[in-house]
């Protein structure tokens, strides 16, 4: 089990600094969150649905305009818009029933520090 683990950890890091720039963090209790050109990316030990509601949930915490919400039982699309009308997008994605991967973005190019404060209070409504 463990060399299954140093494998996939391995393989995961290869992916990883093959993308370009990356800088990668842990979060408590949130696993690695990576971002990578422009997108904030991690994975939840949680249900689509509930990492979705907590996703609208932040969304109206922090006062953003959300234009557009889509989806189903595999994923979910949710676009908002702050004051600056900077766009924001989060994609869900079940890879499992309880495991959802999460992608934060902020503008056009990305927006690092609007990404994680996103993120923060997605992370906090779980």
């Amino acid at each position: 089990m463990l060399k299954q683990f140093f494998l996939v950890l391995l393989f995961i890091s290869m992916v990883l600094f093959a993308q370009g720039c990356v800088a990668v963090a842990v979060g408590a209790g949130a696993g690695t969150i990576a971002y990578i050109r422009g997108d904030l990316e991690t994975v939840e030990s949680e249900k689509l649905e509930v990492v979705y509601k907590a996703v609208v949930k932040a969304m109206d915490e922090l006062e953003l305009n959300i234009t557009k919400k889509t989806k189903d039982a595999m994923s979910a699309v949710v676009v908002a818009r702050d004051a600056q009308n900077t766009k924001i997008t989060i994609r869900l994605l079940a890879t499992t029933e309880d495991i959802t991967r999460l992608s934060v973005r902020a503008g056009l190019f990305g927006n690092e520090r609007k990404s994680r404060l996103v993120y923060q209070q997605i992370r906090d409504n779980l």
